[in-house]
């Protein structure tokens, strides 16, 4: 049993969302506990992208990002399944990738350096509530209590099952992601300055993707679980390999696939929680759903829901159950008709190719479009504003939206009370 002090607030899970909210509940004068049940420095399986819009919500990761490798790119390349290419291109960088081994050890130091404590190696097993607080108890018995816990613990948040939260995405709200984060001596990338995504890659119901960094390259290709296990006959690797091999014939990838830098993982893509928060237990990150459903962005995102829920926290100090409601109002103003909408654009592209080949193809032809995006990506125009423009200039695309993402918000809701 730990009979240490309990602290005012356990973050569990020490990613993007579990460091931006420890960090500002640090700086909010909150003892703070951060548990992660691995090591630092940890890797973690992911693309690794950033918009550059993160710097103008984020400005403190000027300085964690100052630290380590960070690779800026100004090109965008989508190609559609007929073989159209949009490429979407600004004077300045609208991206930036990064190696998530050297990127989260940097965000920790951050939130340690706001006075956070971090405890790694507590792998949480069990989670309980009860009227004093939350006890959260390890895989070798260690027991930590708090009155509040923001819950970052990933997309198999054991939080969420054993509070009876969310005991599995469905697997049509989950996409599985094959990628592998390879050194540029083996496998490189032929345009080191120029994403590459491909939607409905080969027929498949998801994309294809390569992000060139500074040292490595990251290439991969993803779809939804449903799809992949009804659809797709190859095994994760097989299927890695073959696009690789496929790339490299192309001319758009040099060297050869390493299989020891392949890593699969999960990624939430159906939507946040209806309800991110139990008592005084706040959702964040993959925990909570906080992922973009058609590009499959989640480190924005995870940092939003991170700092709004230690926000909540903070302003609700004294009144741990009041800060769930507090929570869910902060991000429904932010990010939820962003996230609800790119589930929408998510299902309906995907529901006929076709569409893909549409949508690039129109990129094209209505500059404005293109210009709204960068825009976006590098935080001058605001979602909202985004949303407007296509209403105004599209009207009949952007009703399709919103009927897409009312039906999408019955089924969740009727999903939600069963």
């Amino acid at each position: 049993m730990n009979h240490a002090p309990a602290p005012d607030v356990i973050v569990a899970g020490a990613g993007p969302a579990g460091a931006a909210a420890a960090r500002t509940l640090a700086a909010g004068g909150a003892s703070v506990l951060l548990v992660e049940r691995a090591h630092f420095p940890r890797n973690k399986p992911c693309g690794g992208g950033l918009t550059t819009r993160a710097l103008r919500r984020f400005p403190w990761i000027a300085k964690p990002l100052a630290g380590i490798d960070v690779h800026p790119i100004a090109t965008l390349e989508l190609e559609s399944p007929d073989g159209s290419r949009l490429s979407l291109s600004a004077n300045e960088p609208v991206g930036l990738l990064v190696r998530r081994v050297e990127f989260d050890h940097a965000l920790v130091r951050e939130a340690q350096q706001a006075g956070a404590q971090l405890h790694d190696g507590f792998e949480i097993a069990q989670a309980s509530v009860d009227a004093g607080g939350v006890t959260l108890t390890s895989r070798t018995g260690e027991t930590l209590r708090a009155r509040s816990v923001v819950a970052a613990d990933g997309v198999h948040s054991v939080i969420a099952k054993r509070l009876g939260v969310n005991a599995r995405w469905p697997a049509d709200a989950i996409a599985i992601d094959m990628m592998e984060e390879t050194p540029v001596e083996t496998l490189r990338a032929a345009r080191p300055d120029v994403v590459w995504v491909s939607y409905a890659y080969q027929g498949l119901d998801g994309y294809a993707y390569i992000f060139p960094k500074t040292h490595h390259v990251n290439i991969g290709i993803g779809c939804l679980l449903s799809h992949f296990k009804d659809a797709v006959p190859d095994r994760p690797y097989e299927l890695q390999s073959k696009l690789v091999s496929s790339l490299v014939g192309s001319g758009a990838l040099e060297g050869r696939s390493d299989r020891r830098q392949f890593t699969p993982y999960l990624i939430p893509v159906g939507g946040p929680l209806p309800t991110a928060y139990s008592g005084p237990v706040l959702f964040a990150g993959d925990a909570g759903g906080f992922v973009n459903g058609f590009t499959a962005e989640g480190i924005y995102y995870a940092m939003i829901s991170g700092e709004l829920a230690g926000r909540a926290i903070l302003a609700t100090r004294g009144r741990p159950l009041d800060a769930g409601p507090y929570y869910a109002r902060s991000w429904h103003k932010e990010i939820r008709r962003e996230l609800l909408d790119s589930v929408a654009i998510q299902k309906y592209l995907f529901r006929n190719h076709t569409r893909v080949d549409r949508a690039v193809r129109g990129g094209k032809a209505f500059p404005w479009l293109a210009e709204a995006i960068i825009d976006y990506a590098i935080g001058r125009r605001s979602y909202g504003d985004v949303r407007r423009r296509v209403f105004f200039r599209a009207p009949g695309a952007a009703l399709r939206l919103v009927w897409r993402t009312m039906m999408d918000g019955r089924m969740r809701r009727a999903a939600a009370t069963t």
